[in-house]
């Protein structure tokens, strides 16, 4: 199977976009600051989008010139060249990087680029769901950068951007749906591993493994076991010293699979049976299965990301169960999310002990949907202690959706003992 890649021609209709963004918005720069290559899934990495290159820089883009990255230390650069001498397609040239992007290193590019008293276009500053509810400009940083540039005016610029980045051109659709082949690969090799008896860290691995042996590095997913599992996240044993379950006949799997190839993202909901699943389970994938596909009706260019929430919302709605949380979101980039309510969760035994916490709304329900924005769709229902979580990529066409990942949009079987 043919490797997509990202050409000069991708790199020039994205810088094309940004100038073109730059002189709507009447910008002189942009400052692009980006988020540590290990951040795990949806990272802040609007560096990439610019560089096709190393996450965890930060860019410096003037509106009549060539952008410079500023790396945060010399083996970014070695990397680099290493990568220029095997004759990768890197698209900034070694005279626009260099090795710091502290403080001092942003405020001598500024100056450099005669950009003292520039409008400059910031990415960072804004909220970024779900990690970074006020950014990731470090305060100390941008209190030096503002105290330097007293004449020059920030503006935060990533949401307007944004919105321009999440229509993919034909290459990027290319390589996300590389990435949602493999993600495929991932649940798949999860499904043949899992048993009763087997360690739930070997069906992680596996899907993992699966992700790595296929050229990309995922990042770490979300994995639970259980008979009635009722949570989300990286499981217990990758951040506290205990050993893995061991799976049982009866149990469920309930993973968030992220897959990543080239800077764009896929994700897929895994849910996956050892032996009988239980008759709740079965009915909370009915619905979670029913706002599926009311959402794939309403993914249509010229409707908006709030109309497909509604969509999606009305069997979550109108069953007698409730809803884990997000049905919906955005991918490349991740700015848009559907709300839910969170008062549901009070059916728990044991909730109450918690703080109670407001329902949770719609991000960027106005956004209008155009062909190439990608969105993971993720609908989830409970009955009882019962979790469906089920779903995939799914891209915006041109008139029907384009479904990546009707593989992981139904439960799974385990493929049984070995």
């Amino acid at each position: 199977m043919a490797v997509p890649a990202f050409s000069m021609a991708e790199r020039d209709r994205r810088w094309d976009l940004a100038r073109a963004f730059m002189e709507r918005e009447g910008l002189d720069a942009l400052l692009v600051f980006g988020e540590h290559e290990d951040a795990g899934p949806a990272p802040f990495a609007y560096d990439l989008w610019f560089t096709n290159g190393r996450a965890g820089t930060t860019v410096v883009f003037p509106r009549d010139g060539e952008p410079i990255a500023l790396f945060p230390m010399e083996m970014f650069a070695m990397d680099h060249l290493e990568s220029t001498r095997r004759g990768d397609v890197t698209w900034i040239p070694p005279r626009n990087i260099r090795s710091r992007r502290d403080s001092r290193a942003v405020a001598g590019t500024l100056d450099q680029l005669g950009l003292t008293k520039g409008i400059i276009g910031v990415l960072g500053l804004e909220a970024s769901p779900p990690w970074h509810p006020e950014g990731i400009v470090p305060y100390r940083l941008w209190d030096t950068i503002l105290r330097e540039f007293p004449g020059a005016e920030f503006r935060p610029v990533a949401m307007a951007l944004s919105r321009l980045m999440m229509v993919l051109g034909p290459e990027e659709i290319a390589v996300v749906r590389h990435s949602a082949g493999i993600g495929d690969a991932m649940a798949r090799a999860m499904v043949d591993t899992a048993a009763a008896g087997v360690s739930e860290s070997e069906v992680y691995a596996a899907g993992m493994a699966a992700g790595y042996a296929r050229g990309t590095t995922p990042a770490a997913m979300h994995f639970w076991s259980g008979p009635d599992p009722l949570a989300s996240g990286l499981p217990q044993w990758g951040y506290r010293p205990q050993a893995p379950r061991v799976l049982r006949d009866g149990d469920i799997i309930s993973a968030e699979v992220f897959c990543a190839f080239g800077g764009r993202h896929t994700q897929h909901q895994v849910t996956i049976t050892i032996g009988e699943p239980h008759a709740n389970l079965l009915r909370a994938a009915e619905v979670a299965r029913a706002a599926y596909d009311a959402g794939l009706r309403a993914l249509r260019p010229g409707r908006t990301f709030g109309d497909v929430v509604e969509a999606m919302r009305e069997p979550l709605d109108a069953a007698d169960g409730w809803a884990f949380g997000p049905a919906v979101h955005g991918l490349n980039p991740a700015i848009t999310l559907s709300g839910f309510p969170a008062d549901a969760r009070r059916r728990v035994a044991g909730a109450e002990a918690y703080p109670p916490e407001a329902d949770h709304p719609t991000v960027n329900g106005d956004l209008a949907l155009e062909p190439g924005m990608t969105f993971a769709f993720e609908p989830n229902y409970v009955f009882g202690r019962h979790l469906a979580y089920l779903g995939g990529t799914v891209i915006v066409g041109e008139d029907e959706p384009i479904e990546l990942n009707p593989y992981t949009a139904r439960i799974l079987r385990a493929a049984g003992p070995r």
